[in-house]
């Protein structure tokens, strides 16, 4: 008896942590899933996301090396739409850095030199434009049905999302027979973001005021590594936060704005149409401007 009044404890208190799953469905669900884009329910109205966090690698037998720190802003907006069937909807555009740091000055590194082959080796930074969302949310399908879903985690006050994005692509720089020798870029990103509940699900509350952020990555080698097909892993773990003021943009990310990127305190035109860039595709146009100077170079030299 004993015993069986112990595990039905365990279970009250299991059960007792256990968040409370709030589903929406359409407006309710549109209008939650363009807070937790965009920040906002204004059209037009950009949001910064900032991060910082550490890039450790794992290679089988060999202890973890912590390698890079990093610092990174995603800035975006949302244009509201409305169609004649699906009814209201939403598309965002953005674009986004990210800086790799010394993990023992936290400074920026332009040059890296490579622990396991000892070269030293140009640092790419992400500089990614832009970063679009492919297709338009909207409230309903193309018959007209109310379908679209959304759905988060309720810890009392506080609302989380939940996104697990595994990714398995052709590789940009690899060749045509991929499917047949390798080289498929693979990786996960985990998003876990934290808001006010109340602010998903209160259609007069417009603009989110906390949105607080964990991310995880876990891929392949970075390109600029020139790690080869040596195996292993990186795994980069960030936290940070959204805010819809510009001036609350950190002051470190201020600073690398002006003096790098200047062009990422705001987002891409609302009709931008251009195909979204990656690390990959960045590198890509990295390595063709590097020969490109390398062949001016050798024509002048004779």
């Amino acid at each position: 008896m004993k015993t069986r009044i112990t595990w039905l404890l365990c279970f009250v208190f299991v059960f007792g942590m256990q968040a409370q799953e709030l589903k929406l469905e359409g407006e309710k669900a549109l209008e939650m899933r363009q807070k937790t884009s965009c920040g906002t329910l204004e059209e037009g109205k950009p949001l910064y996301s900032m991060w910082e966090g550490k890039i450790y690698s794992r290679v089988q037998g060999e202890k973890d090396r912590h390698l890079f720190n990093v610092v990174g802003l995603n800035v975006r907006q949302c244009d509201c739409v409305e169609d004649p069937t699906r009814g209201k909807g939403f598309k965002l555009v953005g674009r986004e850095i990210m800086m790799y740091l010394d993990p023992e000055t936290n400074e920026i590194i332009d040059k890296w030199k490579n622990p396991w082959t000892g070269e030293m080796v140009d640092v790419v930074h992400v500089a990614n434009d832009p970063v679009n969302m492919r297709n338009t949310v909207y409230e309903k399908d193309a018959e007209g049905n109310s379908t679209l879903k959304a759905s988060f985690r309720k810890y009392g006050e506080i609302g989380v999302t939940s996104h697990e994005v595994p990714l398995f692509y052709k590789n940009p720089l690899a060749g045509d027979y991929q499917k047949y020798v390798g080289g498929t870029y693979h990786a996960m990103e985990i998003f876990n973001t934290y808001y006010q509940a109340e602010e998903l699900t209160n259609s007069k509350i417009k603009n989110i005021s906390q949105s607080n952020i964990s991310w995880q990555r876990m891929s392949q080698w970075l390109p600029w590594m020139e790690m080869g097909s040596r195996p292993g892993w990186i795994i980069a773990n960030a936290t940070g936060k959204s805010v819809l003021e510009k001036d609350q943009i950190w002051t470190r990310i201020q600073k690398i704005l002006e003096e790098r990127y200047p062009k990422y305190d705001a987002p891409p035109a609302m009709d931008d149409k251009r195909p979204n860039e990656t690390s990959w595709t960045v590198f890509k146009k990295f390595l063709a401007d590097k020969d490109e100077v390398k062949e001016k170079t050798e024509k002048e030299k004779h």
